[in-house]
């Protein structure tokens, strides 16, 4: 349990985090291609054939934390101190916590077909995701048990429920124009977990006995995680083994008005990981007696043995954070404004964007008010430049908690900022390279002109359907 709660954290300081970046949604960006698939990357007359990031930074951050615990957690991201002095308890107060990374490692893309202007790419990315609700006590009882009322039985004050699952994805994508106005994508992934853990108490109490200097504590729940002190994280962790092997799906349509408004609907990384290496479930219904007079680092390791004394291997399967994501927009000379919402299908959360894009030649910048299911309301700030054979963005989801948390922790100071936990920051760089992909009236050579064998894979598909 604690592990989990100290990820908080963790995840907050050292993690590469990932939100939608919704200000590179209908750019025509690497990016863009690769989170909807239907989007286009390649411009006829002046890209190249290929597009990669070669290695290169493309990558964000982005992590929150909201509750009670907010000053708690911002002393124990800057100073490395957890002190919950000021924390009241009592109150029933539900923190939350959550994460969504995605970095891509490796990328290709080729200009496939000038004919229904298809187009594939290959990727290789490392997601994570996590979401934590806990109490002010959990925390609190971590740093002292001499907090909490003595003589008195408290119920449910421990009672916490999160995730955290990180893997390594392989994809492939693959898009395809239907009609000038309507197009189709799909992604297909396999995966290889990293690292998985649940915790969920659903039932909790706590006595302190003054008189002999006894704790009860009492736990039931459920634990399930691929790691513990004998099977500890590692580097040899984050090399893709399959071990732990998954598959995903994704799909994407975009489609263009006559008036020029942009449509675009998204499900993506629909699937599962199965985990069985070294994985282990535990599950608890008990009551520890501890001696406070061993000090608190005693009862710290009596608590946590009461989960990590009741472990029992076992295999699981865990389905992957999918979202489903819908996209407006429309462009009025040099300002494009845009709507974006995504909710989570299978856990909590979601996002409701309004992406605001000036753009000027090559370059562009977006303002981007952001309010978070989880009842946090961000705002972006991302600058752009582009051409059709190079691409380099930056930006921050959360620019005023970014700007804080950055500040507090370069001078070490817990004071600094206020309100809701959070970072983000952003970028990315791609280039394209080989032959031009010329429209045909242009050129002698143009890939897929004489497209006749296969024809349009969406058109086949769609046939089968009518046939039936």
């Amino acid at each position: 349990m604690k592990k989990l709660l100290l990820a908080i954290a963790l995840i907050t300081f050292y993690q590469t985090s990932f939100s939608q970046q919704y200000g590179l949604f209908g750019t025509k960006t690497m990016f863009d291609a690769f989170e909807n698939p239907s989007q286009k990357s390649f411009v006829l007359d002046s890209s190249r054939k290929f597009s990669s990031n070669f290695f290169l930074p493309y990558f964000g951050i982005n992590s929150a934390n909201v509750g009670g615990s907010e000053t708690v957690v911002r002393r124990l991201i800057n100073e490395r101190i957890n002190d919950t002095r000021d924390l009241p308890l009592g109150t029933g107060e539900i923190n939350h916590f959550y994460e969504n990374s995605n970095m891509y490692v490796l990328t290709l893309r080729i200009f496939q077909s000038y004919k229904y202007q298809k187009e594939m790419g290959f990727a290789w990315q490392i997601r994570s995701n996590a979401h934590i609700n806990y109490t002010n006590e959990t925390l609190a009882v971590f740093d002292s048990y001499r907090r909490f009322p003595q003589n008195q039985t408290l119920k449910g004050i421990f009672d916490t429920d999160g995730y955290q699952q990180s893997y390594h994805q392989f994809s492939f994508t693959y898009r395809e124009n239907y009609n000038k106005r309507l197009a189709f994508g799909i992604k297909a992934s396999i995966l290889s977990g990293i690292v998985y853990n649940d915790l969920d108490i659903s039932d909790s109490y706590l006595r302190i006995d003054a008189d002999n200097n006894l704790l009860d504590i009492g736990l039931a729940g459920t634990y399930s995680a691929n790691f513990n002190d004998q099977n500890k994280i590692n580097k040899k962790t984050f090399i893709p083994t399959f071990k732990n092997p998954g598959v995903s799906l994704g799909f994407s349509t975009n489609y263009t008005t006559k008036k020029g408004l942009f449509l675009m609907a998204n499900v993506k990384d629909l699937g599962f990981i199965w985990w069985r290496s070294n994985t282990h479930r535990t599950v608890v219904n008990a009551v520890e007696t501890i001696d406070l007079s061993q000090g608190q680092s005693y009862a710290n390791k009596k608590i946590r043995d009461i989960f990590e004394l009741s472990e029992q291997p076992d295999k699981f399967t865990a389905l992957t954070n999918a979202k489903a994501d819908v996209y407006l927009s429309k462009t009025y000379g040099f300002y494009k404004p845009a709507i974006a919402v995504s909710k989570n299908l299978f856990y909590r959360g979601g996002d409701v964007a309004f992406v605001n894009t000036f753009n000027y030649n090559n370059l562009s910048g977006s303002v981007i008010p952001l309010y978070n299911l989880n009842n946090i309301f961000m705002v972006g700030l991302q600058g752009k430049y582009q051409t059709p054979n190079f691409e380099l963005f930056m930006g921050t989801d959360n620019l005023i908690s970014t700007a804080s948390t950055a500040k507090g922790l370069i001078k070490r100071d817990a004071t600094i900022g206020t309100g809701a936990n959070g970072a983000s920051f952003y970028m990315g760089l791609g280039i394209k390279f080989g032959n031009t992909v010329n429209h045909p009236q242009f050129s002698d050579v143009m890939p897929g002109i004489n497209d006749n064998e296969g024809g349009s894979f969406f058109r086949n598909l769609f046939s089968i359907f009518r046939k039936k």
